[in-house]
């Protein structure tokens, strides 16, 4: 069975478009000068900014060394226990890519999300099939509270528009509010975020048989993910693919998952 994607125009006329450039004239997502066209950033900033191409790791998207016809996977995807099959990632969480997630996470720089879901638009193409489900690694409500808004959700809603697949805004929820796992070693980050997570309980007719695509906006360990994912296998999806704004570079190495 087939499930029709969620078709959302995007584009507006084009004189409508051309009134809103005179009077909200766009700039560059990381400088703020005035720029020409929907890019988002300028010359200097697009050549600071940490965008991911050539060979990646097939399970999360980081960059690997050298050439492959091949799936290759990075230490620690081959290390790891992951709960989904396949991720991609638009840049590496560095330098102008992390001012840019800061920015839209914590500086309420909302007006970033559509420009950089464009871009994780793009990658995400081999992970996409027509019966695709797209759906945001969710908040918790006290978190949600205090922030008003989902990063993921706004970088996952975007997504679906530019690729014309379905979402569901709620498909997942925080069961519970997890401590902050900064600095903290991969076990604990893991543990700490071990059965975080559960379908909405109106939501699973939606998900069962179907491939599910998981967006969130950085991926350091997985930890987070992981459980997301295994909360969506548990409840009967096909499989399960990611996609994040960026993704944190530990310097792996190209090998071969057997």
């Amino acid at each position: 069975m087939a499930w029709p994607a969620l078709q959302i125009p995007l584009r507006q006329p084009a004189f409508v478009t051309q009134a809103m450039q005179v009077v909200y004239p766009t700039r560059c997502l990381g400088c703020g000068t005035l720029v020409e066209g929907a890019g988002g950033l300028c010359p200097i900033c697009w050549r600071d900014t940490p965008f991911i191409g050539g060979l990646t790791c097939d399970c999360c998207g980081v960059p690997l060394p050298g050439e492959s016809d091949g799936a290759e996977y990075c230490d620690d995807c081959l290390s790891a226990d992951r709960s989904w099959q396949r991720g991609r990632a638009a840049l590496l969480y560095d330098g102008q890519a992390r001012r840019l997630v800061m920015a839209l996470k914590h500086g309420d720089r909302l007006d970033i999300a559509p420009v950089t879901a464009r871009w994780m638009a793009r990658v995400a193409q081999p992970l996409l099939r027509p019966e695709t489900l797209i759906a945001p690694v969710p908040l918790h409500w006290t978190r949600m509270l205090k922030r008003r808004f989902n990063q993921a959700a706004l970088l996952a809603e975007a997504v679906a528009r530019y690729t014309g697949h379905a979402y569901c805004p709620d498909l997942l929820q925080r069961g519970r509010a997890t401590k902050s796992t900064k600095g903290q070693g991969r076990a604990a980050r893991f543990a700490e975020m071990q059965g975080a997570f559960k379908l909405h309980p109106r939501r699973r007719h939606r998900l069962i048989g179907r491939p599910v695509l998981l967006v969130d906006d950085v991926m350091t360990t997985g930890a987070t993910l992981n459980a997301a994912a295994a909360t969506c296998h548990a409840a009967g999806a096909s499989d399960l693919s990611v996609l994040l704004l960026a993704r944190a570079d530990k310097s792996p190495y190209i090998s071969s998952k057997s």
